[in-house]
């Protein structure tokens, strides 16, 4: 929208038209405004020469209700435009449109970690850069969507990840993503972010079974093929008799049992307290 009125306002002749024995300065007729919109849409990347004429005038509506351009006693909005002889001209205000803003929402923003900083003792004088000509044409094509405006160019240097920023990425996301779970504007009231390793994250991440349990690099830590057993028979309780196990009466509870005595005499639970506040957050 505003690349097309930049063009336009730029590109538009303006010229002194008579009307009923009156000269008006600096206006131009509404069959030619149609000429020339339709000549610069068609040449635009962003349309293209399969723009049509009728098409060109629906635009010029548009322009007209939205104070674009005015006739030459000002009016717009509830007037019509054709291609015909009438005169218009631009309205001395800025008929270009404020790009949204998004709202603060107080939130605390978990910042990415940021590697690209250029290495100490280096220089970008001495990078070679190759000159381009930047002509009114290019620079619309460059920026045709940031119309106004434009932020200098930063240079960012490639560089390999280490495995350190791999991890910070994986904990920056997850962080991240579980506060917007949680609907909160910090983790600070659930969670101290900086006792969070993540190597533990990374860890839950790739080292994953076919059967989507995770593997644990101590592997006199995992639990005992017993215990996995007995759980795998409660899971498909009563649907079990192809793992050829008793069907006495209370034999479930038994085995309930058994998997409760395993787990009780454990030093530590495995929802530590240190995570509990959090685990209770997220199933509420």
């Amino acid at each position: 929208w505003n690349e097309i009125i930049e063009l336009f306002r730029a590109g538009m002749p303006l010229r002194k038209h008579r009307c009923r024995f009156k000269s008006y300065e600096r206006c131009f007729k509404a069959s030619e405004a149609v000429d020339c919109l339709h000549e610069l849409l068609g040449s635009n990347q962003n349309f293209g020469p399969e723009v049509t004429r009728d098409q060109t005038v629906k635009l010029l509506k548009k322009f007209l209700k939205n104070h674009v351009i005015e006739d030459i006693k000002g009016r717009w909005g509830k007037e019509d435009f054709e291609d015909d002889g009438h005169l218009y001209r631009f309205p001395p205000s800025s008929p270009l449109k404020s790009y949204p803003k998004k709202s603060s929402c107080g939130k605390e923003v978990i910042k990415f970690p940021d590697w690209n900083e250029p290495k100490s003792g280096t220089s970008q004088e001495h990078i070679p850069v190759k000159s381009v000509a930047m002509n009114s044409e290019m620079w619309y094509k460059r920026h045709s969507i940031a119309i106004g405006e434009v932020p200098a160019c930063k240079l960012v240097y490639r560089r390999e990840l280490t495995q350190t920023n791999i991890e910070e990425i994986w904990k920056s996301m997850t962080l991240s993503r579980l506060q917007k779970v949680l609907g909160l504007d910090s983790l600070d009231e659930v969670l101290d972010t900086k006792l969070v390793n993540s190597k533990h994250i990374v860890q839950n991440v790739y080292n994953v079974s076919k059967q989507g349990i995770v593997t644990l690099e101590d592997k006199s830590k995992e639990l005992p093929h017993w215990i996995l057993s007995a759980m795998k028979c409660l899971a498909n309780w009563p649907s079990c008799s192809d793992l050829k196990q008793p069907t006495y009466a209370g034999f479930e509870r038994d085995v309930f049992k058994t998997i409760v005595d395993y787990f009780g005499q454990m030093k530590e639970p495995l929802l530590t307290f240190h995570f509990f506040d959090i685990f209770v957050s997220v199933l509420g």
